[in-house]
């Protein structure tokens, strides 16, 4: 039997996983049940958990699934009445900083001469905090050329999609449509001009029409092994 507000709770985080198939963070949760603090939803959710309605999503960070619902509810309507006050999260509202998504994880870049940009399915975990707003997608890093920019080999860019970037930006550059490679942008003469961050390589030049920006660099990923 649950209590009143432990069966809001649950209500309320089964339909945002329907709608946009992420749980909802303690804060929308602790403003959706009227909560003075987020404690109170760390007592529901631990509740819901040990009667075995809810289960957390391990190397997820709040990440939770719905395992079973109440018998007395219908999916759909039953749901949406109940929490039809937090049904509509915020238009732009942050990410809490403690939130996970994954974004596609498209092969490696080169950070030195130029390479073939490789697409594949896989995804990449990463923490919301650091994206923003906008289409994200990740790269691996392949090369030494930006290293004093501290973008090191293996470490994964994580990129804004765009086609359009000021000069001085760190952007993922599409040469002559085969070859991908992450540098500063400028802007020369009527050519492109791609600077690498280390002072032992060349900048490379090319004609504008042999460049297309596909991102701008938003944040890094690193792993120690």
């Amino acid at each position: 039997m649950l209590t009143a507000k432990q069966h809001e709770l649950l209500l309320f985080i089964h339909q945002r996983l329907e709608e946009t198939g992420i749980s909802p963070s303690f804060e929308e949760m602790k403003e959706a049940l009227d909560l003075k603090s987020k404690s109170g939803v760390h007592r529901l959710i631990s509740a819901l958990e040990e009667r075995g309605f809810i289960q957390r999503l391990a190397n997820r960070a709040r990440a939770l699934e719905v395992v079973k619902m109440p018998e007395n509810v219908v999916a759909g309507r039953t749901a949406k009445d109940a929490v039809a006050k937090a049904t509509t999260p915020p238009v732009a509202a942050p990410a809490p900083a403690n939130d996970v998504i994954e974004i596609p994880l498209h092969g490696k870049i080169a950070a030195g001469q130029p390479i073939e940009a490789l697409e594949d399915s896989r995804t990449l975990p990463v923490p919301a905090a650091l994206l923003g707003s906008g289409d994200h997608y990740a790269l691996e890093v392949s090369g030494d050329s930006m290293i004093e920019a501290g973008i090191f080999d293996g470490d994964f860019a994580l990129v804004k999609k765009t086609n359009t970037a000021r000069d001085g930006e760190i952007v993922v550059a599409l040469i002559r449509g085969e070859e991908a490679t992450l540098k500063y942008l400028h802007h020369d003469g009527g050519k492109i001009r791609l600077d690498p961050a280390n002072s032992a390589l060349q900048p490379q030049v090319y004609a504008d029409a042999e460049v297309e920006v596909q991102g701008k660099l938003a944040g890094l990923l690193r792993r120690y092994h």
